[in-house]
Parts: structure tokens; C-alpha cells; sequence
């Protein structure tokens, strides 16, 4: 049974996804109109099978993006079934550069909270980690598509060593943090002269 807090965790992990998804919609319908079904399918080919959004996850999204005034749908009646088609408008565009540059500005955040907890709690000197120009998250969105094999082996390969660069780095960084808390789990040890101390 969960406890109450890692029910809390699960439902803020939640509310963080619902924001993603929106983002993720603007960005992809920024590139070309889209329908519900084809942005999920997209999203998961991005992510590589990673992020696997449900019809339930994605269409009350686009509904809200387009209440709000941020896409314009469009049904399609020339297929035997009905779809709504989705298209970015001026409003959604201005929202969509917000929310990146405001992404941006979080992600820096949460890297100098981060590098401050090592460093006042852990007592640990955080090195420098090459991080990727934009939201890391985003990224696999951002990046234009090409559709050739040869390409896409290409982009995978590439992506694969900026991620173990990065691993690397953070393997040698959990090293030090390990070490840190080792030192710090260690009982201190009495010198001569506080055990005879008056």
C-alpha cells in the first residue's frame, strides 16, 4: 500500500505532465497541423517508447489549448472518420515562447538549488556538467525531423553519446557525493585532548 506521501508525489508528478503536454502539443503543432492521434504517435516516437501519452491524456488538452484560444481544430469529414485537425494560432505561438524561455528559466533554477543542497548539505563541491542549450526535456521536440533511416541512426547515435558524456560526468559526481556522505556517516573520532578536558 502507498503512503500518503508517495500518493502526494504521484499526483504533483501528474500535474507537472498535464503542463508538459501542453507545451509538447504547442511545440509539434507549431511544426505542422496535427490530430490527437497522430501527436500521440509522434510523442512517442520522439521519446522512443519512452512517453506514451493516452488518447485520454491528450484530447482534453487540445480541447482546453483550443477553449483557451491557443489552436484552432477543424473537423475533416472527407475520410470515412471524422477527425479534428489542429493548427496553432498568433496567441498559442507568444504562449509557447513564454512557457520555453520560463522552462528555461526553472530548469536554471532547479540546477542552482540543486548545487546548493550539495553544497551547504553535502558539503560536496559540485563540478561543472555540459547540459544541452535548451530544456533538456523539450529538446526531442525542438529538433526538426528528418525521415530518412540513415538519418535518424544518425540522430540516435548522437543523442546516445551527449547522453553517456553526461552520464559519465554524473557517475563522477555521485562518486564525490558518496565519498562526502561516507566521511559524514563516519562517528568522529576523540582526540587525546578532549578526553582530558576538565
Amino acid at each position: 500500500m502507498r503512503s500518503e506521501e508517495e500518493k502526494t508525489a504521484a499526483n504533483w508528478l501528474k500535474e507537472t505532465q498535464k503542463g508538459y503536454i501542453r507545451i509538447v502539443a504547442l511545440i509539434l503543432l507549431s511544426k505542422k497541423p496535427h490530430h490527437g492521434y497522430e501527436m500521440m504517435r509522434e510523442i512517442r516516437e520522439r521519446t522512443m517508447g519512452f512517453w506514451r501519452p493516452t488518447s485520454g491524456g491528450i484530447y482534453p488538452i487540445l480541447q482546453d489549448l483550443e477553449k483557451s484560444g491557443y489552436v484552432k481544430g477543424e473537423w475533416d469529414s472527407e475520410r470515412k472518420r471524422k477527425r479534428k485537425t489542429y493548427r496553432i494560432n498568433q496567441t498559442g505561438k507568444i504562449v509557447l515562447k513564454r512557457a520555453l524561455a520560463r522552462e528555461s528559466q526553472i530548469a536554471n533554477s532547479m540546477s542552482g538549488l540543486f548545487k546548493e543542497f550539495m553544497k551547504d548539505v553535502l558539503e560536496v563541491e559540485p563540478q561543472p556538467i555540459a547540459m544541452p542549450r535548451r530544456p533538456p526535456f523539450f529538446s526531442v521536440f525542438l529538433e526538426e525531423r528528418k525521415e530518412q533511416p540513415e538519418d535518424t541512426i544518425k540522430i540516435i547515435e548522437n543523442r546516445r553519446t551527449q547522453i553517456e558524456n553526461m552520464v559519465e560526468e554524473l557517475e563522477k559526481e555521485l562518486g564525490r557525493i558518496n565519498k562526502r556522505l561516507i566521511q559524514l556517516k563516519q562517528p568522529r573520532r576523540k582526540t587525546m585532548y578532549s578526553e582530558v578536558q576538565p
